[in-house]
């Protein structure tokens, strides 16, 4: 019991550590606002807003490229390209083309061997565009009237190759609630913008939702073939750009870009499980690492908790109960405050730290799942398409014996 006791209290320890790392990165969190009324500022650049769509009817392209079509910036184009969808997202796209002679839709081709779907989408999008700047977005954002300006206003203020800008997540659902905070709360720790954006810190951020590029930089790093075989196609992107020297930059953004990637746990789940073993770069060190971090750090606490006020006392002896008791509990209250606190700037019911417990447990099976279709061969799925299951190209960084297909 006296081990038990003490790994408690050191739980606590590093709860006191992530409660300073959490309130330091909020109070320094900034937000990117839309940008004041237009001013005649001579021609302004041709940006190329490029829209990869697979299956996303049931979703929201109409009111994306409505909001892109509507934005106040004064000159642009919209590639869309409808990466063989199997549902009506082609016919919607056709039907906003045929209103507004600024928006093109492309049919996409099969996906040649050695690509994955986004990227080879991306790179029949960019083929096509004409524009100076660069911007890859998804199907499911949707954009302020000034989103556009914005950004292309602040990468000229700040001299800057490439703007990534984090949208406002929006959960409705339960498990979206639950879950989507968890992650926030990790970027908003592990990706501080001022990392991000310093020139000599190799930290690099880059989300597909808002991604505007300079056309020469992107081009200067082989555009979209630079990360053809990745399925963090954006932050793999960036890092590429980044360590080609481009100037990186990265705001948050929840008043110009807002999107609501799942509507419900089988969505969740599946995008997750296709990225997660890709974030930990397919190492399985690290994967356990992060498996026994979460298990002990962010679960143990609330079950030594439970477990040392419902044993009665006759049987772990009362000093016991209490020693042990004490710091499990400190250590789940402070998590579930300091998710309280990352929730209110999401968006998300305060009373939803309370599952925090049940958000990691859940993270931990996404990551199991992830790194198991891939080891394994089985492969994984993302809208429809199997991707990294034996027999196709290998995940970068992985060795021969693992190998993935098409998505």
């Amino acid at each position: 019991m006296s081990y038990l006791i003490q790994l408690a209290w050191l739980i606590f320890y590093v709860w006191l550590l992530g409660a300073a790392l959490t309130l330091l990165s909020l109070a320094r969190q900034r937000f990117l606002k839309p940008a004041g009324p237009a001013e005649d500022v001579g021609e302004a650049p041709l940006v190329s807003v490029l829209v990869p769509a697979r299956n996303e009817e049931g979703r929201v392209p109409a009111e994306c490229v409505r909001s892109i079509l509507a934005q106040d910036y004064g000159n642009f184009e919209v590639v869309a390209v409808n990466d063989r969808s199997t549902d009506a997202t082609g016919r919607i796209l056709r039907s906003l083309a045929s209103q507004d002679p600024r928006l093109r839709v492309l049919e996409g081709a099969e996906t040649p061997e050695g690509w994955l779907g986004k990227p080879h989408a991306l790179r029949q999008a960019l083929a096509d565009a004409r524009g100076r700047w660069i911007l890859s977005t998804d199907a499911d954002i949707i954009f302020h009237r000034s989103a556009l300006r914005t950004a292309v206003g602040y990468a000229q203020e700040h001299s800057a190759d490439a703007v990534t800008l984090v949208p406002r997540f929006e959960a409705v659902s339960f498990w979206e609630r639950v879950f989507i905070p968890v992650w926030d709360w990790g970027a908003l720790i592990f990706f501080p913008v001022e990392l991000v954006n310093h020139p000599r810190s190799p930290l690099a951020m880059g989300l597909g939702g808002f991604f505007l590029m300079r056309r020469e930089a992107l081009e200067r790093v082989g555009g979209f073939a630079a990360v053809r075989a990745d399925v963090l196609d954006d932050m793999r992107l960036a890092g590429v750009l980044k360590k080609s020297g481009a100037r990186m930059r990265a705001e948050h953004a929840p008043g110009l870009v807002r999107t609501r990637m799942y509507t419900g746990l089988a969505e969740l789940w599946e995008s997750a499980a296709k990225n997660w073993f890709a974030i930990l770069g397919f190492s399985i060190p690290m994967t356990l690492l992060m498996l026994a971090w979460i298990i002990f750090v962010a679960v143990l606490p609330a079950a030594l908790a439970a477990v040392s006020f419902v044993v009665p006392v006759a049987v772990t002896g009362e000093g016991a109960w209490r020693q042990l008791f004490v710091p499990s509990f400190l250590s789940w209250a402070m998590s579930a405050s300091l998710l309280a606190l990352v929730n209110r700037r999401v968006g998300v019911p305060a009373v939803y730290a309370l599952t925090t417990p049940l958000g990691w447990l859940l993270s931990c099976a996404v990551i199991v799942g992830s790194a198991y279709g891939v080891l394994s061969g089985r492969g994984l799925v993302w809208k429809g398409r199997k991707f990294y299951e034996r027999g196709g190209v290998r995940p970068p960084g992985r060795r021969a014996g693992v190998q993935r297909g098409r998505s």
